[in-house]
């Protein structure tokens, strides 16, 4: 009987929070286009990522939606202004990851489970490149190497 209340309970397909689908910037929004642009002008100049500066103005300046609010994405706002950086953002993270599990292996030589987690991390980031460098957005000649993507974390 308690396996059944477990499995009436759950919900099935939905995880996680999702959006309400207004397309209104609600009333309560006290912010205006400029002052929102100039604070994710000022999040980007401190080397915030995108989904960064999002969960930034939600949570500590009201703001739940930047596009409502501009009718621009965070990513266009950082473009125009020149602060968007040169390598996609979930490439970026990736790339953080790998560092990461790097040094972990360095230091604890056996962990067979992070070095398989490794392998497709790598396999992950070398299509993510393959596209990246076909859709134009990185270099064409640029190539996944360990070193070379230590260097580009560290900026």
């Amino acid at each position: 009987m308690k396996n059944m209340a477990r499995i009436y309970s759950r919900k099935k397909g939905r995880h996680g929070s999702k959006r309400p689908p207004v397309k209104v910037l609600p009333r309560w929004v006290k912010a205006d286009k400029d002052s929102v642009e100039k604070l994710v002008m000022q999040l980007g100049q401190e080397r915030k990522t995108s989904a960064v500066i999002g969960v930034i103005l939600r949570d500590q300046y009201g703001i739940p939606d930047v596009k409502l609010a501009t009718g621009k994405t965070i990513s266009q706002i950082l473009r125009e202004n020149n602060l968007y950086s040169e390598m996609p953002e979930d490439l970026l993270s990736l790339f953080k990851k790998a560092v990461e599990l790097r040094e972990h292996l360095g230091t604890n030589k056996k962990d067979k489970a992070a070095l398989k987690g490794l392998e497709h991390l790598e396999s992950k980031i070398r299509r993510l490149v393959k596209y990246y460098a076909r859709e134009g957005k990185i270099d064409k000649t640029f190539t996944y190497d360990p070193e070379k993507v230590k260097l580009i974390v560290q900026k």
